[in-house]
């Protein structure tokens, strides 16, 4: 069967309601000639008649009594998958998922997606706040249209953006005797003890490959899979630990020091990846431009 049109539907209900091929012609802005050459295609491509006609009125067949109520209906979704497809493209529906490390989701994260509500509040966010390796994970997988964190070397198929750069603070109580210098180099970390995270996590590697370049071996007397935990040991008086800069106010808040490491003592850049092959969302675009436009040092020295 031939595919059936979203104009001779249009002819079919208006003739239905109307009863009248001069009134049903004069609602849909065609001649009389047209509009019967349209509904004549419409049963020929159905196989059958919809309409009795007589010189003075037009009546449904039994057929088209039943057909009726489908015919709206169709109409009815046509125009309401039509309405929700300019929604999306005008922003006025839709949802946006963010995947992000904890220590940017916690802090900058929500300035951004604040700006973001105020210009479309209809579209519905959700932030998976999650490990770098998971943050990956989540974009490459399709979980996630956009995914905050820093650059890795194990990111295939993936673009990544930048937007800023992070280094290394130490932290560590407030009683320590390190709270007395203002910047700390990898080597203190030989004489105290070192809280570290997990093994086969990107931050563990980045720190054990700063240690070995200074001929540092230290064993940690403890480990985590989340920074956050990582804060809890060291305010329990376990030991110190390095973390982005990025947590600085988490672990401020917790009642912790901060100190910077050295110059020189290692600098990872944070950015947005997404999938390179694939596109993305309205909402992804412009989230996308939106971080892309910040001002992360305003934000970054605000933070600290």
């Amino acid at each position: 069967m031939s595919a059936i049109s979203h104009r001779q539907l249009q002819v079919f209900v208006q003739l239905a309601q109307s009863g009248s091929f001069a009134e049903a012609a004069e609602r849909l802005h065609l001649s009389q000639p047209a509009l019967s050459i349209a509904l004549g295609k419409f049963e020929q491509h159905i196989g059958g008649r919809l309409f009795s006609r007589t010189k003075r009125s037009v009546s449904l067949t039994p057929e088209g009594q039943a057909f009726l109520p489908v015919a709206r209906r169709l109409l009815h979704d046509w125009e309401e998958a039509f309405s929700d497809l300019h929604n999306l493209f005008a922003m006025q529906r839709g949802k946006l998922t963010i995947a992000a490390m904890p220590s940017f989701a916690n802090s900058l994260l929500p300035g951004v997606l604040s700006a973001f509500h105020r210009r479309w509040p209809q579209i519905n966010l959700t932030v998976q706040d999650v490990v770098m390796e998971r943050v990956i994970e989540s974009v490459q997988k399709g979980r996630a249209e956009l995914g905050v964190s820093f650059e890795s070397e194990r990111a295939e198929g993936m673009e990544f953006t930048p937007l800023f750069d992070d280094e290394f603070l130490m932290i560590m109580p407030r009683a320590h005797s390190l709270c007395a210098k203002d910047r700390l180099g990898w080597e203190v970390l030989a004489e105290h003890h070192y809280i570290a995270m997990n093994r086969g996590s990107a931050l563990r590697s980045w720190c054990d490959r700063a240690l070995a370049n200074v001929g540092v071996q230290s064993s940690p007397v403890a480990e985590a899979s989340q920074l956050s935990t990582v804060g809890e040991l060291v305010s329990a008086g376990l030991g110190v630990a390095v973390v982005p800069a990025l947590c600085k106010r988490e672990m401020t808040r917790r009642g912790l020091e901060c100190r910077p490491m050295e110059k020189g003592s290692g600098v990872r850049r944070v950015g947005v990846f997404r999938r390179s092959r694939a596109s993305i969302s309205i909402p992804a675009q412009a989230c996308m431009e939106l971080l892309s436009a910040y001002d992360w040092q305003a934000q970054l020295t605000t933070s600290s």
